[in-house]
């Protein structure tokens, strides 16, 4: 568990956040902390609302700032790219940035993340830098095997969603070797496009746009569509059942059970919602900034209490 005591803040607490819009249903203050707190570091973790048209200037704060990093969830993920100095091979891979690692060039030109600096160390007049990530991309890989007992080579997906986490999961299970990926989105054209990239990179994968006629071992909602109790249904059931698939995984966290999983439930399939891919996306974050071994235990009980009151 993690410690009781939390030392208080003071001039020496470093900063990190999590930026999106909306925000308030976030986890990742109650998990971060809590991880930090095991790791006895003067850091704090907290979520901003920043709307997409402020995201630049938002960026631009953090850094001036001195923080550690930031992670970047709807509707940022894509929007960042233009915005980061440096992407890492994961970010490039998976098209999306979820993870920012602030780093200061030190006198040798070697370029060392905030986090990992000496704290007496003053960083204020050195260059800094924002390196993104993508720690997405293999959460939601783990997930789909250890919550769903899928695996994902020669499966056929239904992906609902082409925004930032739509994108790294369809270029992520491409890469991963699934037979079948169909594309649902609210733009047309955001799925043609990547439907178009996936089938020119991936030769032996067969991306189309539209829902499938033929029933699909996995069903991903990675649209925000059930954060909210008015929302509708991210998938029509009318026009494909859920009883046409084995598993549905809904990136959603917050609630917990969404009405998708309620209706994947209630025809027999196998449910997973988003709180293991945050988990598993949120670690890694956790050991590019601070270059320790994430605490994981902790930071899945802090999350199990925050979402499930548990």
């Amino acid at each position: 568990m993690a410690p009781d005591f939390v030392p208080s803040l003071s001039a020496r607490t470093r900063l990190l956040a999590v930026f999106g819009h909306p925000i308030r249903h976030s986890a990742s203050p109650a998990m971060q902390n809590a991880g930090l707190a095991t790791l006895a570091l003067d850091w704090r973790y907290v979520a901003c609302d920043v709307h997409p048209t402020k995201l630049k200037s938002a960026l631009d704060g953090a850094r001036a700032m001195g923080w550690i990093g930031l992670n970047l969830t709807v509707p940022h993920k894509l929007l960042a790219m233009e915005w980061v100095d440096h992407l890492s091979p994961s970010a490039r891979q998976w098209g999306a940035v979820n993870t920012l690692v602030f780093e200061v060039q030190d006198p040798t030109g070697t370029w060392i993340p905030v986090g990992q600096t000496d704290p007496e160390w003053n960083t204020a007049d050195l260059p800094i830098r924002a390196h993104g990530h993508n720690t997405d991309a293999d959460a939601i890989l783990r997930v789909i095997r250890e919550d769903l007992a899928l695996e994902p080579r020669d499966a056929r997906v239904l992906l609902l969603g082409a925004g930032g986490a739509g994108r790294t999961a369809a270029l992520r299970l491409a890469e991963e070797g699934v037979s079948e990926l169909y594309l649902v989105n609210r733009s047309v054209d955001k799925a043609e496009a990547l439907a178009a990239e996936i089938n020119e990179r991936y030769l032996a994968v067969h991306a189309t746009v539209g829902l499938p006629e033929e029933d699909v071992e996995l069903v991903i909602n990675a649209t925000s569509l059930g954060l909210n109790p008015e929302d509708p249904l991210p998938l029509d059931l009318t026009q494909y059942p859920l009883s046409r698939a084995d598993a549905v995984f809904d990136m959603i966290y917050r609630p917990a059970d969404t009405p998708l999983l309620r209706a994947a439930q209630d025809c027999g399939c196998s449910t997973a919602n988003g709180l293991g891919m945050l988990l598993y996306q949120g670690a890694a974050a956790l050991e590019l900034w601070t270059g320790k071994p994430a605490p994981i235990d902790v930071m899945r009980a802090a999350l199990e209490r925050e979402v499930y009151g548990r």
